[in-house]
């Protein structure tokens, strides 16, 4: 049965002119290969979540995840519902058209709703309107996409759930019993505070331009073992000295002036 499904998909992505395989072959959609963007509607620079979508009068309701972003360049990022893709994209005007898409290939339960979104972006020149943070795609025929915008999360007064810690080679999850724990949060006062897996801490934290200069940590004193000290060890050494961040929607990274310490975080805007 699973073999059969995608073998299923397969072949409703080629009709898209969508083909993909492990994320490493393009298809043949309508885009200019090289992507361009000549528009003065707000659809670039945006993280634009998929809210539904309209095939032959027929409304279904997208997956949690569904999402897409377009660049000033004219290259489209996002994930169709299960996986994720890129694509070329050529903006001109209140026209949109997708090309060159290449996606992940997993093989997911439901695919239903991922096989006719593939279609229809990939259905030749889309009409756009956007109107404050809604935005709608539409095919010649009348089919729809409909989107909301969700905005970044910003650095500071965010509460930044660590996921992942390792080095500049490899990231690893953090252990299950941690998961979830360790957290940031940086404040305007040029403080950050939060917890390393064990222990409350508490520095300061000056940001300036792309980096952030750490003081010394303050922290409880509570006696850990196992994978609570350890992922606690790691993230120490983000302290007294400089560290690199970097912000992609509502993920961040920091890593270290060495390179030896690098730490992946999600924000939780349910307690900021």
């Amino acid at each position: 049965m699973q073999k059969t499904r995608l073998t299923t998909t397969a072949i409703a992505l080629a009709a898209a002119g969508l083909l993909t395989a492990c994320g490493t072959e393009t298809g043949s959609g309508n885009g200019k290969s090289d992507g361009s963007v000549a528009s003065e509607l707000p659809i670039t620079g945006v993280h634009w979540n998929v809210e539904s979508l309209t095939v032959d009068g027929k409304k279904q309701r997208a997956p949690g995840g569904t999402y897409v972003t377009i660049d000033d360049k004219g290259k489209a990022k996002g994930n169709y519902g299960c996986n994720g893709f890129s694509a070329d994209v050529s903006v001109d005007g209140d026209k949109v058209d997708f090309g060159n898409a290449t996606s992940t290939d997993m093989g997911c339960d439901k695919l239903d709703f991922e096989e006719t979104l593939t279609r229809t972006l990939g259905n030749g020149k889309l009409k756009a309107e956007a109107d404050g943070d809604k935005l709608t795609l539409t095919t010649e025929k009348g089919d729809r996409v409909a989107f909301t915008s969700e905005p970044d999360a910003p650095l500071t007064g965010t509460k930044w759930t660590v996921n992942a810690v390792g080095d500049g080679k490899v990231t690893t999850s953090l252990p299950k019993e941690v998961d979830g724990k360790a957290h940031l949060t940086f404040g305007k006062d040029g403080t950050v505070r939060g917890n390393l897996g064990c222990n409350n801490v508490s520095a300061k934290a000056d940001v300036r331009g792309d980096e952030i200069t750490l003081g010394t940590p303050r922290s409880t004193r509570m006696m850990c073992e196992g994978p609570a000290r350890e992922t606690e060890q790691k993230l120490l050494k983000l302290f007294d000295g400089k560290v690199s961040y970097k912000l992609s929607h509502r993920g961040l990274s920091l890593t270290s002036a060495d390179g030896t310490v690098v730490v992946s975080a999600n924000a939780d805007l349910k307690k900021r």
